[in-house]
């Protein structure tokens, strides 16, 4: 397999507001990007291969297009609020419509749907991982197609400020409502897609992360962020950080040797220390990559019982410990013991899976047609509720929390036939449905939807 190192075509490394971190080089089994002197609007980014040459490589030829042009110097260090306060000026969800190839951006306080756009061009299909910064931007991952074809990343700005007036008309053309998608390449708050020819749809991108970069108190806006796919023929789980401003891929990890299961990498999510977290599909491991010196540890998932055997989702808690939602247990790696742990929720099966503030770990719960949540206190580990109902859910997916703490569940619907789905917000004190969004279509998402999941464990509430 070819080593790519990736050439920057006529951009500069540039250093944005508090957006300024160390130039952390890579590792064996990663590659770093080098930029020339310069800044050119709209450039293409194109990948390279290294001096180990593999014609069969996913990657060789692999182009980087910057959808539209980028004020660098716009992007501001101004200390916007985000998601680091409580006090914030805005609050959304990201909700993939997988079978439509479109994204719907969701306000959590009205629940209303107030944007929606297209997440990649006709090459790119299947949306389904959405990652939100502590800016508010959200990164989505495309799986690609199932009947063949590479998928790809893409970055939406969620301020309107932050989009890019590419055609010079003094207004920004942008999404207003889940009616108006704009055609690919039209939306200026689209700044940044990013090709990944992986082979089929079950080896597309999935575990998509961004960085926690935060430098006196405040958000930067342009984290650095994380994402895998899987090389199924070699089994090797292939990792990108790619930068934020421009979607750039910076630095390349892969590890091999996984376990062969159809999807590989799943989920994801970083820690504090920038460290990126994988959990692969169905028996493991779990993957931990230094976010400084890019070495990758593989850590075995210890088989549950049979009827609990299953792995899906993951997310953190405050104290940096990957949860894991499996067929009929939470699983916890305690990352300080080195040990895991299984907590029974008495279920089937659990999907999605978020921690919130008050150390209670919500579990989607889709039980042989039984809908709800599952909860946990993260602190004891013991089972608070084993099947909180949400009525007349179909299949959840995905599980969130919002910057007031409500609970947030994807059902997706008929998984079977495309179809409408919803979103349901939940009190986490008495498990009363506060309102639900409906107008989806075969969401598909459980990944850090509202950037709640990341603001946790940078900013963990006082003790």
């Amino acid at each position: 397999m070819a080593n790519l190192a990736y050439r920057v075509i006529g951009l500069a490394s540039v250093c944005v507001g508090l957006g300024c971190g160390s130039d952390r080089s890579g590792a064996e089994g990663s590659a770093s990007a080098s930029a020339d002197d310069g800044i050119t609007k709209g450039d293409v980014l194109t990948a390279t291969e290294g001096d180990d040459d593999d014609a069969d490589d996913a990657n060789d030829g692999e182009e980087i297009f910057d959808v539209g042009q980028f004020d660098l110097a716009g992007n501001g260090g101004d200390c916007m609020s985000g998601m680091m306060g409580d006090d914030v000026e805005f609050s959304f969800i990201w909700i993939a419509n997988s079978p439509e190839g479109t994204v719907s951006k969701i306000d959590t306080r009205a629940g209303v749907e107030v944007a929606r756009y297209a997440t990649g061009p006709a090459t790119q299909t299947e949306p389904s991982r959405t990652s939100v910064n502590l800016y508010g931007d959200v990164a989505v991952s495309n799986r690609g197609s199932q009947a063949g074809g590479g998928g790809g990343v893409t970055k939406i700005v969620a301020r309107e400020e932050d989009c890019v007036d590419a055609n010079g008309n003094g207004s920004i053309e942008t999404s207003t409502g889940p009616a108006d998608v704009k055609p690919w390449g039209s939306d200026e708050c689209v700044v940044w897609n990013v090709p990944i020819a992986s082979d089929v749809y079950q080896h597309g991108p999935r575990p998509t992360a961004w960085e926690g970069t935060v430098e006196g108190g405040c958000a930067a806006p342009n984290p650095r962020l994380w994402m895998g796919w899987y090389k199924f023929a070699q089994n090797t789980g292939v990792f990108h950080r790619m930068n934020g401003a421009t979607g750039a891929i910076e630095d390349t990890v892969e590890v091999p040797g996984l376990s062969g299961l159809n999807y590989g990498p799943y989920g994801g999510a970083v820690n504090k220390e920038g460290d990126f977290w994988v959990s692969c599909w169905q028996v493991g491991p779990l993957i931990h990559i230094d976010g400084d010196t890019l070495a990758a540890e593989v850590i075995p998932m210890p088989a549950p019982p049979a009827d609990q055997q299953w792995a899906y989702g993951m997310s953190l808690d405050q104290y940096g410990n990957p949860w894991i939602a499996s067929a009929g247990a939470a699983a916890v790696y305690d990352v300080a013991t080195s040990q895991w742990q299984f907590v029974s929720t008495g279920n089937g099966s659990t999907r999605g899976v978020m921690v919130d503030k008050e150390d209670r770990a919500w579990f989607a719960v889709d039980d042989a047609g039984a809908c709800g949540l599952a909860v946990v206190d993260v602190a004891s580990r013991t089972l608070l509720s084993g099947k909180v109902p949400l009525s007349g859910c179909s299949v959840p997916v995905g599980v969130s929390i919002d910057v007031e703490g409500y609970v947030w569940v994807v059902d997706q619907g008929d998984y079977l036939v495309p179809s409408p789905g919803w979103a349901y917000k939940v009190d986490p004190d008495t498990y009363a449905i506060e309102l639900q969004v409906p107008g989806l279509f075969g969401p598909y998402t459980y990944s850090d939807m509202t950037g709640a999941g990341l603001n946790l464990v940078v900013n963990p509430p006082a003790g």
